[in-house]
């Protein structure tokens, strides 16, 4: 549980929400980052994994009391429809060296109701082992982060040596082929008995979080 930062129960929630579709290929989200690699230039596109190739990926946490025309925003989040994909055809302009395989993400947080968003974090997701490490701005100006990793709401049994893994990956220590598929559960083109949760299932299972 995160418990820092001044991150609320609802923001909280989305983060898992968008970890949850990002783990699952079916998703909105996944189908955007197999129609990209599917237009890709690459020759070998139609065969590749196409979460190998540099994308990033925008976060996008609104309002809790934010409305949309034609849908519930429980719906669209559900649905994955606050995340953003777009392949990195110049990996200099990300402030990370990101191994192959991991994939940059930006966190946007809505100012207030109706109103625009500002950066709140920067980060990886790390497919294989279903996370999310990001750097949470503190304070814009000093400027101050924290790091928090978001693990999936749905998995209880990360590997014991998860962190050790992750850090190896992020040190560019080991390939993206040495990490366990700890996501191999939660994504229904591997697992097609795997239901994603609602956004009511995850907001649910969040009750016990301090925040407000």
């Amino acid at each position: 549980m995160i418990r820092t930062l001044g991150i609320t129960r609802f923001d909280q929630c989305v983060l898992n929400m968008g970890l949850i579709n990002l783990c699952n290929q079916e998703s909105h989200v996944g189908q955007l980052i197999r129609q990209l690699h599917n237009h890709s230039e690459d020759d070998d596109a139609s065969t590749a994994d196409p979460w190998r190739r540099l994308h990033q990926v925008t976060l996008y946490i609104p309002h809790p009391n934010q409305q949309y025309d034609g849908i519930m925003l429980e719906a669209g989040l559900t649905q994955g429809y606050n995340l953003e994909v777009k392949a990195v055809a110049d990996s200099s302009q990300i402030p990370y060296k990101i191994p192959e395989g991991g994939q940059f993400v930006v966190v946007m947080k809505q100012k207030g109701l109706d109103d625009g968003f500002a950066i709140a974090a920067t980060g990886f997701f790390v497919r294989p082992l279903a996370l999310l490490s990001l750097e949470v701005i503190v304070d814009m100006y000093a400027p101050e982060y924290e790091s928090i990793v978001v693990k999936h709401p749905v998995i209880r049994d990360y590997p014991p040596d998860w962190e050790n893994k992750l850090n190896q990956f992020l040190d560019h220590m080991i390939p993206y082929e040495a990490l366990p598929p700890v996501m191999n559960h939660v994504d229904r083109a591997l697992n097609p008995d795997y239901r994603p949760p609602t956004w009511d299932e995850v907001h649910l299972a969040s009750k016990g979080f301090a925040g407000v």
